[in-house]
């Protein structure tokens, strides 16, 4: 029974491997490619798929394979359900009113960050803020849940993540990324221009858990034109007493 089990824990494992293939893939994938990127046989791969492919968690053409539409129930159950989503929209709402920005609640998952919640400003953005989307942890509001990582953490995450880059062609050191750490974690919020996407501004704040580590950002965007320096003082007190007030509001 105990190697049944662990056999079991294993066939899962894999399934969940290729499900994060297909979620990270930009494209619908063939089935050598699902596989290399799993570090799995390609028959062991195509049983996984078949299953998923029933129950609707992939799709497949003929040719390639993507996501199921049936991955939407999972997302949809997990905002419904969030305590902390639920909790931030109200928030979120208040604070988009009173700055006319767009504002939005992102969480770490892995050496990722999503955003959970998200509410329009009056003043629109260029592009639309993905609910969902696997965006970097050391780029714009990422930087801010960065910042409560331990070193040995952020030091893997940046070995993984290779060079980093903003969206305008900026080279962003080692030196340079631990400094602005320490400015978010002394300060309480963190700026960013023209990270992620070119011509866009954010500042987050952290919301904080009950023992003082991080469980979310709280952001603002808007274009960097729009985000004057002048106004981000203001504005980091907005965004900081947002956090605060989701923080109050967790369970």
């Amino acid at each position: 029974m105990p190697s049944e089990g662990l056999s079991t824990m294993r066939s899962l494992e894999r399934a969940i491997d290729v499900l994060e293939v297909l979620e990270n893939a930009r494209a619908p994938l063939r089935l050598s490619e699902i596989a290399r990127r799993a570090g799995l046989h390609v028959a062991t791969t195509q049983r996984i798929l078949a299953v998923l492919e029933r129950r609707e968690r992939v799709e497949h053409d003929g040719m390639t394979y993507r996501t199921g539409v049936a991955m939407l129930f999972g997302a949809h159950s997990y905002l419904a359900t969030s305590a902390l989503a639920q909790s931030a929209h109200p928030v979120l709402q208040e604070l988009a009113s009173s700055t006319g920005l767009t504002t939005s609640i992102f969480v770490r998952t892995g050496w990722s960050r999503a955003v959970i919640a998200r509410v329009e400003g009056t003043r629109p953005l260029r592009y639309e803020l993905p609910i969902g989307e696997r965006l970097p942890l050391q780029l714009g509001a990422g930087k801010v849940l960065t910042a409560d990582m331990a070193r040995d953490e952020i030091k893997q995450l940046l070995d993984q993540t290779g060079p980093i880059v903003a969206a305008d062609g900026r080279r962003i050191t080692r030196k340079a990324f631990m400094a602005e750490l320490a400015k978010i974690r002394q300060q309480g919020f963190g700026v960013a221009y023209s990270e992620r996407v070119l011509g866009m501004a954010s500042v987050a704040a952290p919301v904080l858990r009950s023992d003082g580590h991080y469980a979310a950002a709280v952001q603002v965007s808007a274009l960097a034109e729009d985000l004057k320096s002048q106004e981000l003082e203001l504005l980091s007190v907005e965004v900081r007493r947002a956090a605060a007030a989701v923080s109050q509001r967790l369970p």
